[in-house]
């Protein structure tokens, strides 16, 4: 597909397919530099593995890279992601399951001046920003459905409505029913016209956090008393006696039309609201407040509530911080670095990682095993690919003598038997 795919110009995008595998596989097998792309390259891996270029040919081909070959690559890692979801449960929802689309950026640390596009943004940390979009269900752990490098110092919803766009597409590919509405979960610097317009535009709906500017705060205080309910929350306490969760915890919500001013891109739905007792109220003169102080948490949604009432809506929309994993995933594998002065290269880089990541999660789900297919891409890797075999060859026939007592037989002997058929026992 990446012979087809990339148009990389020079000698230097000569064979790209067999390329692209080479830095795909390496970064399965736990590469995160350059220099690590010799990483099947030593011992007996030249005989169980073709083709293995030479960390500095793949780190030239990857400085070859234009703007438009890296958005060739993302055309690529759609295709590849919607292949495995044609060979895997990569997503698989049940009729009345959400499919949840998450979006937000991460800033991976770099070091130099000669890193492009490297600046401070608001972490305040010297790196590059990193927009992702991924997509899961209440039984599937999530996949990369869309990417996109930036640098450091831009703003969190730079360039997200195209994001967004390019990954719906992708998940009304992968699920192959265009009457299932995804729900896109974002934070509250995604709160703005254009990302929330596209999701909308493309017929789902949307879960996003509100900033608490005035209009939103007026909107809090009509809110009777009466409205809020308590909240199964950390430290609650259920009560046998009335069946409800005595909880410090509440939750309302009011209708709420978000961009009210901008009538032609004015979008209704719902604010959905938490509050909790702020613990650390700033008394004046020293003197404690009369009435409990709140801290609330609000966030706009145009799901139907005869689908998702107010309390389901809110903890639904607090499972939005399961992204942070993938991007703690990523930052523990390939990401750890970004490894080229050239931003084109590292933005490549980036889609390469998210192709091994997804990669790497269709294999798991493949073992048929529960805790593997939700496991972290450090576990899958210590598990089900580096194996410590032993190679033999005999009558030109490569054997991989595989350990007695793996731990992990089952799995990897199931994964083995879905891709390549029921491996060939050698008797003594």
């Amino acid at each position: 597909m990446a012979d087809k795919q990339l148009s990389v110009p020079t000698d230097k995008g000569a064979n790209a397919g067999l390329k692209v595998a080479s830095l795909v596989a390496r970064m399965v097998a736990g590469a995160d530099s350059i220099d690590d792309m010799a990483l099947l390259r030593h011992g007996g891996m030249g005989r169980v593995f073709n083709s293995g270029y030479a960390p500095s040919t793949l780190g030239s081909f990857l400085r070859a890279f234009t703007f438009g070959h890296v958005r060739q690559l993302d055309a690529l890692a759609s295709r590849v992601l919607t292949g495995l979801g044609s060979r895997a449960p990569l997503l698989s929802p049940s009729a009345n399951e959400l499919v949840l689309v998450d979006v937000d950026d991460t800033i991976i640390e770099v070091h130099g001046h000669t890193k492009q596009g490297a600046g401070f943004g608001y972490t305040r940390v010297r790196g590059l920003n990193a927009l992702l979009a991924t997509v899961s269900t209440k039984s599937c752990a999530p996949v990369v459905v869309a990417q996109r490098l930036r640098k450091g110092s831009c703003g969190s919803p730079r360039g997200a409505a195209r994001l967004v766009g390019d990954g719906l597409k992708t998940v009304t590919t992968m699920t192959g029913d265009r009457s299932r509405k995804p729900m896109l979960r974002a934070d509250s610097a995604f709160y703005g016209r254009a990302t929330i317009g596209a999701p909308v535009r493309a017929g789902a709906d949307v879960s996003v956090t509100v900033r608490l500017d005035p209009k939103v705060k007026k909107a809090i205080s009509t809110i009777a008393d009466e409205a809020w309910t308590a909240i199964e929350y950390p430290d609650a306490v259920f009560d046998d006696s009335t069946g409800r969760w005595i909880s410090r915890a509440e939750v309302a919500e009011i209708p709420y039309t978000a961009f009210a001013g901008d009538k032609t891109r004015s979008v209704p739905g719902r604010l959905v609201v938490r509050r909790i007792p702020d613990l650390n109220p700033r008394a004046k003169d020293g003197q404690e407040s009369l009435f409990d102080s709140w801290r609330f948490h609000a966030f706009f949604t145009t799901t139907d509530p005869a689908l998702l009432d107010t309390l389901a809506a809110d903890v639904t929309h607090r499972a939005h911080a399961v992204i942070e994993q993938v991007h703690a995933d990523l930052k523990n594998s390939a990401l750890a670095h970004l490894p080229s002065g050239k931003f084109t290269a590292n933005a490549a880089w980036l889609v390469l990682a998210v192709i091994a990541f997804n990669l790497t999660r269709a294999a798991a789900t493949l073992t048929r095993s529960s805790r593997l297919a939700k496991a972290t891409t450090a576990t899958i890797r210590r598990t089900l690919v580096t194996v410590p075999a032993r190679v033999a060859s005999c009558a030109r026939r490569i054997t991989l003598h595989l350990p007695t007592a793996w731990p992990w037989q089952a799995a990897w002997t199931e994964l083995f038997t879905h891709c390549c058929g029921p491996p060939t026992t050698v008797t003594p």
